[in-house]
């Protein structure tokens, strides 16, 4: 029977209680030596090892602290180290004395390995801080070496200055040429950009509230369409004031300090804070709704629970697109400043929020009010003036923003936000020589708010008009930096992709029934034009946005963004009637249909368009022989009677009219051929 492994009573014989402690030490001993073998022939790279383990820790604790949050045992609301600590306190009489004996064999077997282990890391680092050491002292001699020779000569000192000045510059602008973002169209000043919604890939933003849309406008009409500023905390969506200010084109030297949100109270209530806060950045905005909301209930005098519930519902209003939404937002944020003891930092980003959503739905009134107040409570914080200073431009008060400017740059004489602000104003007053300096000397600032498509815009414009070429270096630069779809193509209000050139013909526009009838009806269009020309002038109004450098140049208006003007078209009804079979004419929200009459002496300056969603059609109806002509990028052409000529506007044109008499045109702007129907219906007008 013992041959064959059985017993006495027939049963098999079990291993014993020794064999068994046997093999669980030799298993572990070979365990402890492996390891020390690793160790001691560094076999594997530990640093990758605990970067990845950390990596997983971080990756694992979310997930983790919802179910071990049953195990708190110290009342915190989660599951810690602490909590650790007294579970093993609980358990640790349930250990058994054959695991501690293991335990502290292995220990025992493994300490003098890793004792020399740590000897000689402790000797490299010896050796890394004596070789510092011998290096610093070399410096140290060469910069004693460098005193003695400093007699150089006052004229070669300063010539090596303004060359390495020179130098700097030649830097900077290769800086901004290698920071060139991706040459698309759609990138627009940061009005157009502010509160809106992606309705494409290919497609132009639109906005989500349809009211006032161009009151987001500055005071400057030359050539500027309707725009919100580029305030330094406007957004492209909702989303947390503190983005604010990020796409600078500029890094910070130095790090932004955190802001303090917290008064006394709010820190005794952290935990709590922390977790409803820790569901809004998740985005389960309802869920964190209705945490802060709870924790307003509860602590009513709580800035920061108030704070949260206010960009909760910020959050919501973006997710929802509901205006009514954001209107609860922005009188949370203002009831966050009217509670006790708040502190200052969470004032600033309630009030600078409130501002911003204000100017999101066009309240523009409301919001100048909140940046007055925030301007009265820190005196010395110049950014609040300058955001004074854009709500002054946002309701068309140019005078007040001026004055806030002069203000911000006799305290921060090289703020380069209000430089460019400031020089935009100049511009818009017609002191194109004044502006010049402040608009290019806040750009080359490169601070927060200057990267902005239309500073470059009319810095261009303004060195063209004092005959400067520069002009095209600058062009260059906002080409480069994502601002215009080209040197010569500078619009701002752009869909991406369209096709792009110059001039066009009738049948590359697909609008050939409209032309054919232009052409056939010229006559009549013309007779209509000139009894009006006779009998009522006072239609005809000038030219109003400073286009001119010189001469006499007036429109007579039928439709202006896809709208019909009733009592103009009662003055020409054929013509009208006539037009009103094109809708990609009339129905054109982006565009113009109008008499153009242009007396001899008239120069236009160099200029673009606002937006290549068009495209432009000229119809010669009274043309001098010789002597007018009108340039579209690099090439000049001229008008004939009776004859379409088309051309994309947002590419940079000029006319000039040297003839004996007067030319009178008729202009008919169309969508650009390429847009999709849903485009035409939602692109906001210009």
């Amino acid at each position: 029977e013992s041959k064959h492994g059985g017993g006495k009573n027939g049963k098999k014989e079990g291993l014993s209680g020794s064999s068994f402690f046997t093999w669980f030490m030799v298993i572990a001993l070979l365990g402890v030596w492996t390891s020390v073998a690793v160790v001691w022939f560094e076999l594997v790279d530990y640093e990758e090892v605990l970067a990845k383990a950390k990596d997983f820790r971080y990756n694992l604790s979310e997930v983790l602290q919802g179910k071990l949050g049953i195990y708190d045992a110290d009342g915190d609301g989660d599951f810690d180290v602490e909590d650790a600590k007294v579970l093993l306190g609980k358990y640790k009489h349930r250990w058994n004395n054959l695991y501690n004996s293991v335990v502290i064999f292995m220990f025992e077997a493994i300490k003098e390995p890793l004792k020399k282990l740590r000897e000689k890391q402790e000797s490299k680092k010896e050796e890394i801080k004596d070789e510092e050491e011998k290096k610093k002292a070399r410096k140290g001699k060469d910069a004693t070496d460098r005193k003695d020779k400093k007699a150089v000569d006052t004229n070669k000192l300063k010539k090596d200055s303004d060359k390495a000045k020179r130098d700097r510059g030649k830097e900077k602008e290769k800086g901004l040429d290698k920071n060139v973002k991706s040459k698309e169209t759609t990138k627009k000043s940061t009005s157009e950009k502010d509160g809106t919604i992606q309705v494409g890939k290919d497609k132009e933003t639109k906005k989500v509230t349809r009211k006032k849309r161009n009151k987001q406008s500055y005071g400057l009409k030359e050539r500027s369409v309707p725009a919100q500023p580029p305030s330094p905390d406007s957004e492209e969506t909702i989303q947390a004031a503190e983005k604010s200010y990020v796409e600078s084109g500029k890094a910070f030297s130095k790090k932004k300090k955190k802001p303090k949100l917290l008064n006394k109270f709010d820190k005794t209530i952290k935990a709590e804070l922390d977790a409803a806060e820790k569901l809004r950045k998740k985005g389960k905005v309802e869920e964190a709704l209705r945490a802060f909301e709870a924790l307003v209930n509860q602590y009513p005098q709580s800035p920061r629970a108030r704070y949260g519930k206010a960009q909760s519902e910020d959050d919501l209003a973006e997710k929802m697109r509901s205006n009514e939404m954001l209107q609860k937002a922005i009188n949370t944020y203002d009831e966050v400043v009217s509670l006790p003891n708040v502190p200052s930092d969470l004032i600033k980003l309630s009030l600078k929020r409130e501002a911003d959503r204000q100017q999101f739905l066009g309240r523009m009134r409301g919001s100048l009010v909140t940046l007055q107040k925030l301007v009265q409570l820190f005196p010395g914080d110049t950014s609040f003036k300058n955001d004074l200073g854009v709500g002054y431009l946002l309701i068309g008060d140019n005078s007040n923003a001026k004055r806030v400017y002069e203000e911000v740059l006799s305290l921060a004489p090289n703020d380069g936000f209000a430089k460019v602000h400031y020089g935009f104003i100049l511009k818009a007053e017609n002191k194109i020589a004044e502006s010049i300096p402040y608009l290019k000397e806040g750009l080359e600032s490169g601070d927060p708010g200057t990267d902005d498509g239309r500073f470059y815009f009319h810095l261009g414009d303004a060195l063209q008009r004092m005959g400067d070429k520069e002009a095209y270096r600058w062009y260059e630069l906002g080409y480069q930096r994502g601002h215009f779809a080209s040197v010569w193509q500078r619009s701002l209000y752009n869909v991406k992709g369209l096709k792009a050139q110059p001039w066009w013909t009738a049948r590359e526009t697909g609008y050939t029934e409209l032309v054919k009838s232009l052409e056939k009806n010229w006559k009549l269009i013309r007779d209509e034009g000139l009894a009006v020309m006779d009998k009522k002038r006072s239609l005809f109004l000038p030219e109003d946005e400073n286009l001119r450098e010189k001469g006499d140049w007036s429109q007579f208006t039928l439709w202006q963004q896809g709208r019909k003007n009733e009592n103009a078209c009662k003055s020409v009804p054929k013509t009208c009637a006539l037009l009103e079979r094109f809708p990609e004419a009339t129905g054109c929200r982006r565009g113009q249909i109008k008499y153009s009459i242009m007396h001899p002496g008239t120069h236009v300056w160099p200029h673009t368009g606002p937006t290549n969603c068009r495209l432009r059609m000229h119809l010669g109806l009274v043309i001098p022989k010789e002597g007018c002509r009108i340039r579209c990028a690099q090439e000049n052409r001229t008008w004939e009677e009776g004859k379409v000529l088309i051309f994309d506007d947002s590419f940079e044109h000029e006319v000039w009219q040297d003839a004996g008499s007067y030319r009178l045109i008729f202009i008919v702007d169309v969508w650009h051929p390429e847009l999709s129907a849903q485009q035409r219906r939602t692109l906001p007008a210009i």
